[in-house]
């Protein structure tokens, strides 16, 4: 049973709210008050509400798809169907439900009509479904629904298929149906005058005839909506995210944001331009203090141009300088009487000396060499020979290896 199922429909030519198994008159959406309590049930989301599509406006057809049809099945089915439509299909709005592996039940439906549906609803909240109004009664396999409503008959003839028609044409209608589906086990009609009623069944009807007192709203009581029903709201009609209604309650919001977002961008471009010129006039300063000191050649990285100078000249934790180089040379030659300096030649990329001595003898030479090993230098004995009263000698001085 389905006590929570309410459903809006047309009853004449007036959209009317009806609740499942209510045997109250249906409510015109006409008056305010149902529409505006209507609107609120909508807002809280109490119970369930769909749109009854007329019958009589809704074609239920069924056929079979291949797996490469059903691959592009959207885009497919209006083709597949155009030569089963007598209007043209570019007037027909095409919805589908799948009923198997490869069985669907296409629902056709005119874009007038479901235009002018949208727009007769749209004072409401959003109706996520609208489904074919024979696919709202109850029906079990072998069995046919029929519900009277004033001048109008609906019947639903299987899962997927059944219509509606004025009571003057139902005869005909179920005599064309029998012929072309044969007859059900049961038929369960909702009325409301049993006699005058079943009076309009074909006589292979009314003896499985089953009446049931109610009408419509009666038979909705028996409506299964655990049941996801198939809807017409596809394609082109598919509900969307209510964006407008989005963008009217977030615009100023969002407007304070992204004005906060421009100054914030306007600053941060205004402290680089700042910055930049600073660091523009900072390295004009390096440069020109560095072209002081060293005037001629590439000027590439001053600081560290500048800095390997001065390691050069004064030492450093990596190499040995030319000055402290210099001072250990110094002493040690100077500690040994008669002898002299030649020659100096300091390479700098490589951070040793290469020295040209005389000396009074090989001895002395050797001392040397080896005062310098004991500072901490290492120095290689390149020649030697004699000249006149001594020794000229050249050594390789540089750092310990």
């Amino acid at each position: 049973m389905n006590e929570n199922l309410n459903v809006l429909r047309y009853s004449g030519k007036e959209l009317r709210w009806i609740s499942a198994g209510d045997d109250a008159t249906p409510r015109s959406l006409a008056d305010p008050a149902v529409r505006e309590t209507l609107r609120a049930a909508l807002t809280a989301r109490r119970g369930r509400v769909v749109f009854a599509a007329p019958g009589e406006q809704v074609r239920l057809l069924s056929l079979r798809v291949s797996p490469e049809e059903k691959k592009h099945l959207d885009r497919a089915l209006p083709f597949l169907i155009e030569e089963d439509v007598a209007e043209d299909i570019e007037g027909v709005h095409v919805a589908h439900v799948m009923r198997g592996p490869e069985q669907v039940t296409a629902m056709l439906c005119s874009h007038v009509c479901m235009q002018r549906w949208h727009e007769e609803l749209a004072g409401l909240p959003r109706i996520e479904s609208w489904v074919p109004e024979p696919l709202l009664l109850p029906w079990r396999s072998g069995e046919w629904c029929l519900a009277f409503d004033g001048d109008r008959a609906v019947l639903r003839t299987g899962e997927a298929s059944g219509t509606a028609a004025e009571t003057a044409l139902l005869p005909a209608l179920l005599a064309s149906l029998l012929a072309r589906d044969g007859v059900p086990e049961v038929i369960v009609v909702y009325g409301h005058d049993r006699v005058a009623e079943l009076a309009l069944l074909p006589t292979d009807l009314a003896g499985s005839a089953q009446w049931r007192s109610g009408g419509f709203a009666a038979a909705l009581w028996l409506y299964d909506s655990s049941r996801l029903p198939p809807s017409l709201l596809q394609g082109a009609y598919a509900p969307r995210l209510p964006l407008e209604r989005w963008a009217r309650q977030w615009r100023w919001p969002a407007a304070a944001v992204a004005a906060a977002l421009l100054l914030q961008l306007a600053a941060t471009w205004s402290d680089y331009l700042r910055l930049s010129e600073d660091n523009r006039l900072l390295r004009a300063a390096i440069e020109e203090r560095y072209r002081e000191v060293n005037p001629r050649g590439a000027l590439v990285d001053p600081e560290t141009q500048l800095r390997r100078q001065l390691d050069a000249l004064t030492g450093s934790a990596q190499a040995t300088g030319f000055t402290r180089l210099l001072e250990i040379v110094g002493a040690a030659i100077t500690s040994q009487a008669g002898t002299r300096v030649a020659s100096i030649n300091y390479n700098q990329r490589g951070g040793d000396m290469r020295l040209g001595i005389t000396a009074p003898d090989y001895g002395t030479v050797e001392r040397i060499r080896e005062a310098l090993s004991e500072a901490g230098l290492e120095a290689v004995l390149e020649n030697s020979s004699a000249a006149g009263d001594g020794v000229r000698a050249r050594l390789r001085v540089g750092g310990a290896s």
